[in-house]
């Protein structure tokens, strides 16, 4: 069977995160934003409120140095750091004194505390000044504030994640309580209740999602149990007539054509009793009738009679409680469908629990890997052409009887193409048997 590569995935490798970080992250991103841009309105705010503070108390300095400069009997020396003509005067301050305004001057530095100019016009004509540093204490305000900004922002950050991990914990912990639910439905537990599962007091969209897949549960589960329902119906109304045909095909004379139908008519037959039998194993009503039995001298045994030519190989004994009559059934499906779809040798391996039928076919279908075994599916057409895909229905419908699981793979040797080496159904066969009654809870196992 020609199987395409995988198709690779283009484009970078998609990065798995859960609910909860994706809220702590968003809310902490929300958070820091907020608390930078609130540190720098904060910041630039009393900068500013600090310098014009700087401003007038350097005026007033002013102005009072000018007092005691023009009162004085005669004129004496500017006092208080003042002084008359400074050449250093800022360009900005020397055009207002042309204009005869008084003014105040910041002069920012590329480091250090910015250098804060005040200067009057005199009625002389000179300019007196006053030059000092943005004070020692409102630098170490500035810087106070600045890493109490810094300790509310990182606050804010934590808080923000610390917050966002709480109500994306619970959002995560209902959606993995949904999804964990849906999977036992997926399983074939109809009992769950997604809604059920999730609990909680507080009702959010988790509680409509769960609503609507409980509720597309029931409507497949109905649609269901309906299809069954019909299925076995026309089947049982089905077999009182085909056996009629198979009893007047009997009478026939004898030659070819009455071969024919008589043939047509035991397969007819088959394909009605098949179909009862799977309505039966989908109704979930049937039952093991347990026994205790050497599982390879069993196998060996059957398989002498169903068929022949294949190789029994028991590598490891065991005893199993099972129902003698579902494992037959089981093999006889997996030795017709080797038989029908693989090509020989064909392999029967028992080891311990453990039951492995080979063939050296093409091997199973890409659906049938996939998906599992679905009636009237006969895979591609290299497997296909006999039959009407319900011999591993049933035996995978017998195995969840047993409580056993069957799996299916293909072998593919070192050097060959994926599939070349064959087709290989693995049963494994619990440690604890379901009772009669079916009380006890399926095991599973672990794949090949």
């Amino acid at each position: 069977m020609k199987r395409s590569a995988p198709r690779e995935r283009r484009g970078r490798p998609a990065l798995r995160t859960g609910v909860r970080w994706k809220i702590s992250i968003a809310i902490a991103a929300v958070g820091a934003l907020i608390a930078a841009a609130l540190s720098l309105v904060v910041h630039n705010a009393a900068r500013v409120s600090m310098l014009e503070n700087a401003r007038e108390v350097q005026m007033e300095r002013l102005l009072f140095a000018q007092r005691l400069y023009e009162g004085g009997k005669p004129k004496g020396e500017p006092r208080f750091g003042t002084k008359l003509n400074d050449p250093a005067l800022p360009s900005e301050l020397d055009a207002l004194m042309r204009e005869r305004r008084r003014g105040t001057y910041v002069k920012e530095r590329e480091s250090g505390a910015p250098d804060v100019w005040a200067a009057v016009p005199l009625a002389n004509g000179d300019v007196l000044s006053l030059h000092t540093r943005f004070a020692d204490r409102s630098t170490t305000i500035m810087k106070d504030l600045d890493q109490a900004l810094v300790v509310g922002s990182v606050s804010v950050v934590f808080g923000g994640c610390a917050l966002g991990v709480l109500i994306g914990g619970q959002l995560s912990r209902r959606l993995r309580k949904a999804a964990t639910a849906a999977g036992k439905v997926a399983q074939g537990n109809t009992e769950v209740r997604v809604r059920d599962a999730i609990g909680g007091v507080v009702r959010d969209e988790t509680d409509e999602l769960a609503r609507a897949v409980d509720a597309l549960t029931d409507a497949l589960g109905e649609r269901i149990e309906a299809e069954r329902r019909v299925t076995a119906d026309i089947a049982h109304e089905l077999r009182t007539p085909v056996t009629g045909l198979l009893t007047a095909a009997e009478l026939l004379p004898p030659g070819r054509p009455s071969e024919l139908v008589r043939d047509r008519a035991q397969a007819m037959r088959t394909l009605v009793e098949d179909v009862l039998e799977v309505a039966r194993l989908d109704s979930a009503s049937e039952r093991a009738e347990l026994q205790e039995i050497a599982l390879g001298e069993f196998v060996a045994r059957r398989v002498r009679v169903l068929d022949p030519a294949a190789e029994v190989r028991v590598v490891h004994e065991s005893w199993v409680n099972t129902d003698p009559r579902r494992l037959e059934r089981i093999l006889g499906n997996l030795l017709a469908n080797a038989a029908k779809h693989g090509k020989p040798p064909v392999e029967v391996t028992v080891e311990g629990r453990v039951l492995r039928v080979r063939d050296h076919g093409p091997g199973f279908p890409e659906e049938l890997l996939r998906e599992g075994p679905s009636r009237f599916r006969t895979g591609a057409s290299d497997r296909a052409g006999h039959g009407h895909g319900l011999g591993l229905t049933i035996a995978a419908g017998q195995a969840r009887v047993l409580g056993a699981r069957l799996t299916f793979r293909n072998a593919a040797p070192e050097g060959t193409a994926p599939g070349a080496g064959g087709a290989i159904a693995v049963l494994w066969l619990p440690e604890h048997a379901p009772t009669a009654t079916g009380s006890f809870p399926m095991i599973q196992f672990p794949d090949a």
